[in-house]
């Protein structure tokens, strides 16, 4: 396609300069499928997606033994198995289905986009609509949408990084042959999924789309499953803890009842039933449903989560790193002054600024907003743009020298009169150095020692006063075609523009309000140290020592590492140095954030723990990041952090109450098989006491979460979740074992009536112990969700009501005497009151 004629693949794509029409994109992409480079599953069947619930060992082994024991002749047993084992999986995957579902909404909103000529006119569309034959638009800070011919390009530089490895900008260029290159990949004419546009823009006729680019043709590779977080470390490391208790229990209490000559099928399906109640089955559901419903939370408070593992990991942020622009301060860039070497008035200046800006690829117009996209906007080219209108049509522009982040300055060439003139709007303290004259008043002068100081003085005045200050310089040029970089010198200092970007109102409450609750905030800046002293004053924020980039350069890991901890901020750093910083941060065993929007930002957005970035920022931006803001602010932020923080704890809550009641009874089944002539409780009957407990914390994800889990961040901890198991379960056994003597001595109880009296306070007390666990305080005083108080309460007023129902029979129960429940009422309450006090202190080591 690279060699092949315009007017020819026109042709071959049935398509033209004006595009397609929305019809026939329709027709298209009907017949092709939607633009991704990993075809998305299709839609399938509710029995389909059911299946895969099913494919869980435990679940397996239930089933099977509900066909040996149909095929004994024990119905009831099988059908009982059989019932509960369908009602835990359809409620799994029906609260499952809908919290993807409403994941899959929240990631629709920050879905990346195309500009598109579609009848005639461009339009925003999602990227995965586009079908070849589409006539696109880019521009600097977005990512290419598909594999596509350029048609026109002026200035276009393409980082594809992604399909080369190459990590400079490649040059591309809208030639209609291109012999030079083997390699597709390398063909200059040509623009590829998966790479992003640095600098320029350029408009490209779509030549493949989805699984037929070349980016698509890596895609398997680039979608295997991601690092592990730490998130899912914990799930993983807290499964193994309960396989490992699981199997030794299992094993013990069945070799146990075969060594009594019981029924071997009996205690089989015991053990089994054994290994269900101590697993915490529901598990996947609880945290998908925990974490969608924190997404959700977040989303009220303007902040969009792309990865729902992501939400973990966000409150457990204790260090956030940052741009001052836009976090401490509006993001807003206003032109305040417009001067000359030595600090005095000139137009001149703002003439050759006004140049730069207008002329410079990428940037909106501001009297024809239409024209290019807003999120490509630099603030400070706008503020210079709307300062005021100049008549600029005598020139016209040559060539474009782009800007970079390691020359930080961006020139363009214009020609007026037949002459052309070089104009350079960058950093000062780079600028400067390029510079042998400088300009006062129309005349020219040599740009000495003394001068320079003079100069270099007058900037650094106004960055002291929180300005941000660009150097204007130019200089007469041969016409030529094309310009270099090598072009930049012997320029004359025109001056200085100077900007005010002034601070968010609410940011020195919300640096409290993030200092308070354990988040550290550090300023990762490209400006210079005086505007960033400057505004870190203005809001409260301490600056201390601040390291500067060139001081970064000299120093090794290890020790940027012990700096990195100490400094909060850094200045006139590039990106690769923010990178450093951030990857130093997190061997120093710190989980961190970074906002960026910026094309530059990408990198340090992949290296951070979460990547932040804003629903205003580029393409290559949003993709790289985890969390999307829709409003700019550390007060969104903030709002985030806390509600990641409560998705994390009521998934702790989970754990720590289902692991500790559920080893405490199994434990105490285990026990009472030594001993007793018969089981303590059938198998159907541990079932249905795992199913209605399990029930009972379906709405954990709505609970209330205590302000002292919150205050802090929060990091997954297994050892916590076995002491747990190891303190509280033994107390719950202790009862247990108390309420096996009360049947036995004091209600002589047959097995029937034995069966039914544990039963009743087994899931009376574990069901209820979950207002104790749920929070670190009193129970009394921190009020669960209403959802959860009533799923609670409904299930132990099930449990109690069962004896006397028509199901009694086929369950194995009984009624109970009216004295055996003035007996659950004391056994209950100080069951609590104990496990209150022994909570209290494995709390202090939760929340230490």
């Amino acid at each position: 396609m690279k060699q092949v004629p315009l007017t020819t693949l026109f042709e071959q794509l049935r398509t033209s300069e004006r595009g397609l029409t929305s019809q026939e994109a329709s027709r298209r992409l009907a017949e092709i499928g939607p633009n991704e480079p990993v075809p998305a599953h299709r839609r399938t069947s509710i029995i389909v997606q059911l299946l895969p619930f099913f494919v869980n060992p435990l679940t397996g082994i239930l089933l099977i033994a509900s066909l040996v024991s149909a095929f004994l002749g024990e119905l009831i047993n099988a059908s009982i198995i059989v019932v509960i084992v369908l009602l835990s999986v359809i409620l799994n995957f029906i609260q499952t289905y809908r919290s993807q579902r409403a994941a899959e909404r929240l990631r629709g909103q920050v879905a990346s986009m195309a500009t598109v000529l579609r009848d005639g006119n461009w339009v925003e569309l999602p990227r995965r609509e586009l079908v070849p034959g589409d006539i696109i638009r880019l521009t600097a800070g977005d990512l290419v949408p598909a594999d596509a011919r350029l048609l026109q390009a002026r200035d276009l530089h393409v980082q594809q990084a992604m399909l080369t490895g190459e990590s400079l900008p490649i040059e591309k260029e809208a030639i209609d042959f291109n012999f030079e290159s083997q390699s597709p990949i390398d063909a200059r004419n040509m623009v590829f999924l998966g790479t992003s546009v640095v600098s320029g823009m350029a408009t490209a006729l779509v030549i493949s789309t989805g699984s037929s680019t070349a980016f698509g043709n890596i895609a398997a590779r680039l979608t295997a499953r991601p690092p592990e977080t730490e998130f899912e470390r914990g799930i993983r490391k807290f499964s193994f803890l309960i396989m490992q208790t699981v199997f030794f229990l299992v094993l013990f209490v069945f070799l146990v009842n075969i060594t009594l000559q019981r029924d071997p099928l009996e205690s089989l399906l015991f053990a089994i039933a054994l290994a269900v109640g101590l697993t915490p089955e529901f598990l996947p559901m609880i945290t998908t449903i925990t974490l969608t419903q924190g997404a959700v939370h977040m989303a009220r408070q303007k902040v969009i989560v792309k990865h729902l593992a992501a939400i973990q990991n966000f409150g457990s942020i204790d260090v956030l790193c940052s741009d001052k622009t836009g976090t401490l301060t509006s993001g807003e860039m206003v032109l305040d002054r417009h001067l000359d070497p030595l600090g005095n008035p000139a137009e001149k200046v703002f003439l050759l600024a006004y140049l730069n800006s207008f002329y410079e690829t990428g940037v909106k117009h501001p009297l024809d907003a239409a024209i290019l996209r807003r999120g490509n906007t630099n603030p400070l080219d706008t503020a210079i743009l709307q300062h005021d209108y100049l008549d600029v049509q005598r020139y016209r522009k040559r060539d474009e020298i782009p800007f970079d982040f390691e020359r930080r300055r961006l020139s363009v060439v214009v020609e007026t009169d037949g002459k052309c003139l070089l104009i350079t709007k960058g950093a000062p303290e780079g600028l400067l150095a390029l510079c042998s004259t400088y300009e006062v008043n129309g005349q020219l002068y040599p740009l000495d020692p003394e001068a320079r100081t003079k100069c270099k003085a007058t900037y650094q005045e106004f960055s002291a006063q929180g300005y941000r200050v660009l150097a204007v310089a130019y200089r007469p040029v041969p016409p030529r075609e094309v310009y270099s970089v090598t072009d930049e010198m012997d320029l004359v200092l025109a001056g200085f523009v100077t900007f005010f970007d002034p601070p968010v109102e609410d940011v020195p409450d919300t640096l409290q309000a993030l200092h308070r609750d354990g988040v550290k905030v550090k300023i990762l800046t490209g400006d210079n140290e005086l505007v960033a002293r400057h505004i870190c004053s203005q809001v409260g924020l301490e600056a201390g020592r601040i390291v500067l980039g060139e001081e970064l350069d000299r120093m090794s890991d290890p020790a940027l590492a012990h700096v990195a901890d100490q400094v909060t901020v850094f200045a006139r750093v590039s990106p690769a140095q923010k990178n450093r910083i951030i990857l130093a941060l997190k061997r120093r065993g710190h989980v961190v954030g970074f906002l960026g929007d910026g094309i530059n930002d990408a990198p340090s957005l992949y290296a951070a723990d979460v990547g932040i970035s804003v629903a205003t920022g580029v393409d290559v931006a949003k993709d790289a990041a985890d969390i999307i803001l829709l409003e700019r602010g550390l007060q969104v932020l903030h709002s985030g952090i806390i509600e990641g923080r409560k998705a994390f704890g009521n998934v702790m809550k989970y754990l720590l109450m289902g692991t500790s009641s559920n080893f405490g009874n199994m434990f105490s089944m285990a026990g009472a098989s030594l001993f007793l002539p018969f089981l303590p409780m059938l198998p159907m009957q541990i079932l249905l006491n795992n199913f209605l407990y399990d029930l009972a914390q379906v709405t954990i994800p709505t609970d209330n979460v205590d302000p002292t889990f919150t205050h802090k961040p929060r990091r997954w901890n297994t050892s916590i979740i076995r002491d747990f198991m190891v303190f509280i379960g033994p107390i719950s056994s202790i009862y247990d074992f108390l309420t096996f003597f009360a049947l036995l001595k004091l209600f002589h109880a047959s097995e029937t009536l034995f069966h039914t009296g544990w039963f009743i306070e087994s899931l009376v007390t574990q069901t209820l112990v979950l207002f104790i666990i749920r929070t670190a305080g009193n129970p009394l005083q921190s009020r669960p969700s209403f959802p959860l108080t009533s799923t609670t309460l409904l299930v132990v007023f099930i449990g109690i009501l069962l004896p006397f129902t028509p199901l009694a029979v086929p369950l194995g129960f009984t009624p109970l005497p009216g004295t055996y429940f003035l007996f659950l009422i004391s056994v209950t309450s100080t069951y609590l009151l104990l496990v209150e006090l022994v909570k209290r202190r494995l709390m202090r080591r939760l929340l230490s």
